[in-house]
């Protein structure tokens, strides 16, 4: 299971900092790392700080774009240090780490991690269907990135012991966890970003956007829409709706 958890981050600045949560990702069993056009790639400062955890900088992908590394997950949960203009569904971080190990039998998860000096932007946030805080002290809140990608990784890997342990007492009272809950099937996010292309393309071809004043319609709808988390079949369901709104549409005009 902690194969498919995913750790991306974002435009990193300092080659040293990915050695650093290389080892933080060791410590706590995960191993798949993804690197977003960092800055300055991993050298002999990286490996140093990545002590015995030099394999899983030598398995990093490269990628140009968060788009790029995260389009095949199903979730995707992004760090955010501070309150944004428009609040997103927020998760702790050890609901961050139940929530990933809930899904990720699905298909591959992702938390992300932005620049050491900035975090993530807004139109990065908005492609994560859930955000996490890590609570720290308001008076001094500094976390560096590895510190971050420790205290995360370490929630995750609660998480995927608890559920191995109550795996192995259902086993031995015969009882699956299927047959306890039925899991909903929830679109990757390349599925996702297809929705809200054909969104903003029914909504313009209505005029309920303006194409020179497209205001922040698109971004609430992101909110709205994450919030929800339509399942693959809901997804489907609003496809056709605006696969009618714009059939609509052409045969007023």
């Amino acid at each position: 299971m902690l194969n498919s958890v995913r750790i991306v981050l974002v435009n990193t600045s300092d080659c040293r900092n990915i050695g650093s949560a290389a080892r933080a990702m060791k410590t706590m069993g995960l191993s798949q790392l993804v690197l977003v056009n960092p800055i300055e790639m991993p050298n002999g400062q990286a490996q140093a700080l990545a002590a015995g955890a030099t394999d899983v900088l030598a398995n990093a992908k490269v990628v140009a774009t968060l788009e790029e590394a995260i389009t095949d997950c199903g979730l995707v949960v992004g760090t955010s240090a501070r309150s944004r203009t428009l609040p997103w569904p927020m998760l702790d971080p050890r609901e961050c780490g139940e929530k990933l190990i809930s899904e990720v039998s699905e298909y591959p998860v992702a938390l992300v991690f932005g620049r050491e000096s900035s975090g993530l932007t807004n139109d990065e946030l908005q492609l994560c269907h859930f955000h996490v805080q890590i609570p720290a002290n308001p008076d001094y809140s500094s976390l560096n990135l590895a510190m971050a990608v420790q205290t995360l990784s370490y929630e995750v890997r609660m998480a995927f012991l608890a559920h191995e342990q109550l795996t192995q007492e259902n086993k031995s009272q015969k009882i699956t966890l299927a047959d306890e809950t039925e899991t909903e099937e929830y679109p990757v996010v390349a599925e996702t970003e297809r929705m809200f292309e054909h969104f903003e393309t029914a909504l313009k071809a209505t005029g309920f956007i303006v194409p020179s004043h497209p205001g922040l319609v698109m971004t609430k709808l992101r909110r709205f829409i994450n919030r929800a988390r339509p399942d693959t079949k809901e997804l489907k369901m609003w496809r056709g709706i605006l696969s009618s709104v714009e059939k609509s549409a052409k045969n007023k005009k």
